[in-house]
């Protein structure tokens, strides 16, 4: 993100698939061309882009999307119940220190494990894949992803969005047929 809330694209690429070679490629081409000192990505959960993401952005830390997370996890909801459980997930993000966000997963999975104990095991399994924002300090909360919509994707594409130092950095679009 630019200092004035401007998103850039960084880069742009097609792949015939989203494996971890497709995105090691496109994430070292990034380096090459000068991104440094990335702090937070936020991605879809492709084993191929976490993988990458750990290989050429050591160091980083790695957020799962929550908007993606909150899609699997109504998936195994029953549609009656959906409103509910999306709105005791969204409280997770809703804390205002990071200790209380790590904090309200635990009690939010206890909240539902009666009655949905797929989805109360899924949040638990994904607590820190879910709340990396939470080590940054919180007014950086809302350009990390945590309170907002981050991320997306298509059938065939993922976006990763990348926090370097004060700025946010947009970069891939894999497959995407038009702006990301």
């Amino acid at each position: 993100m630019t200092t004035d809330g401007g998103r850039e694209v960084l880069g742009l690429d097609v792949g015939d698939s989203e494996d971890g070679a497709f995105w090691t490629a496109f994430l070292r081409s990034l380096k090459a061309r000068g991104l440094t000192g990335v702090q937070l990505v936020v991605s879809d959960a492709h084993t191929g882009l976490t993988q990458a993401i750990a290989a050429v952005m050591a160091g980083a830390s790695w957020q799962r999307c929550r908007v993606h997370l909150l899609r699997n996890v109504l998936a195994r909801a029953p549609r009656g119940s959906a409103e509910m459980v999306a709105a005791a997930i969204r409280a997770i993000f809703a804390q205002p220190t990071g200790v209380e966000v790590v904090e309200q997963v635990d009690k939010v999975a206890a909240m539902l494990t009666p009655k949905f104990p797929a989805v109360a095991r899924m949040l638990t399994d994904a607590r820190e894949d879910l709340t990396a924002f939470a080590a940054f300090p919180p007014a950086h909360w809302t350009r990390s992803g945590a309170p907002t919509r981050w991320s997306g994707s298509t059938k065939r594409s993922s976006v990763a969005r990348m926090w370097s130092g004060s700025s946010l950095m947009t970069p891939p679009c894999s497959g995407w047929p038009g702006p990301c």
